[in-house]
Order: structure tokens, then C-alpha cells, then sequence
């Protein structure tokens, strides 16, 4: 067998020391532009099912009328009074007291509030700080009173529990 030649050694323990030069860096990427979004699907408006086959009219912009004096009261034990009289969407007097059982009760008089607007709506505010409104609309035979934010006038956490007032226009009964 021969002896390996020296040189031949040293040119393999020279390449197995060397590097190799790095690959060039890929040149970078230019950031991409901000796009539009893509165009939003246009939604059609789909009618409730219970609303499908009624003819609903619009609220009539005319000056509202109502006078009552009623007692309601649910199989449960809510309970409530109303003596209210609106003419030409004038607030004449409203006085208001509901009492839902195990709660407590709540109560609104004409005296703290005053008239903020005519239109559509008769809308009565607070004379104090709180937020308290009374809202009155006629729709459909009914006129609709509602009470927005007025836990000051109830007891405890009463007023979470507190519905709208309905009065039948025919009868002036309220539910």
C-alpha cells in the first residue's frame, strides 16, 4: 500500500476549514400597497315574520287628544293607575303609579316635569338633575305611555320591572 501524500492531507484539512460565502441576501419585498376593501354586499332589509302580513301606518303627525282616569291590574299583581289629559299635545295632567309586587312601587306626577316637545310624541322631562322622560304617542287606537330612565321615582330596583302604560282610545281602559 502506498503512503498517502502529505499534500494531498493538507489541501483536505485546508477545504474541510474553509466557508463558504453566505448565500446574497433575497432583495426585500416592497410592502404592500393599502388596497380598498372589497365592496360590501349590499343587505336588503328582510320584514319579521309576525310583521309579515300587517299593514302598519306610520305614526300621523297630528296634535294628540286623550283624557283617562283608569285602573289596571295583571294576573300576577302588577298594578297601576292612570289619570292623564293631553288636548291639542298640550300635558294637562299626568299622574302615574305603578306598584309591581314584591319590588315595590313607582310614582310620577305632572308636577315634576316639564314639556319638551309636541311633535309625534308628547315628551315630558324632569324638572331635576335626573334623566327621567315620559313619552306619549297615539298609534293604531292606543296611546302608549312610557317612562325612560326614571329610577328616582321608583323604590329600589323597581323600575327594571316597569312596562308602558297602554290606554285603549275607545274605551279609555289601560292595560
Amino acid at each position: 500500500m502506498k503512503a498517502a501524500r502529505p499534500g494531498l492531507a493538507v489541501l483536505a484539512l485546508v477545504s474541510a476549514c474553509a466557508t463558504t460565502e453566505p448565500p446574497p441576501a433575497a432583495p426585500p419585498t416592497p410592502e404592500p400597497v393599502a388596497a380598498e376593501p372589497p365592496p360590501r354586499p349590499r343587505i336588503e332589509s328582510q320584514p319579521l315574520k309576525h310583521l309579515a302580513n300587517r299593514k302598519l301606518a306610520p305614526i300621523p303627525d297630528q296634535p294628540l287628544n286623550v283624557r283617562t282616569r283608569c285602573n289596571f291590574r295583571d294576573h300576577t299583581g302588577y298594578r297601576g293607575r292612570l289619570d292623564l289629559r293631553v288636548d291639542d299635545s298640550d300635558v294637562k295632567r299626568l299622574s302615574a303609579e305603578i306598584k309591581v309586587p314584591r319590588r315595590g312601587s313607582c310614582r310620577f306626577e305632572m308636577k315634576d316635569f316639564a314639556q319638551a316637545d309636541k311633535r309625534l310624541a308628547v315628551l315630558a322631562t324632569t324638572r331635576a338633575e335626573d334623566e327621567c322622560k315620559v313619552r306619549i304617542w297615539q298609534q293604531e287606537g292606543r296611546v302608549t305611555v312610557v317612562f325612560r330612565d326614571c329610577r328616582s321615582h321608583c323604590s329600589g330596583e323597581t323600575f327594571d320591572y316597569v312596562w308602558p302604560i297602554l290606554v285603549d282610545t275607545g274605551t279609555g281602559k289601560c292595560s
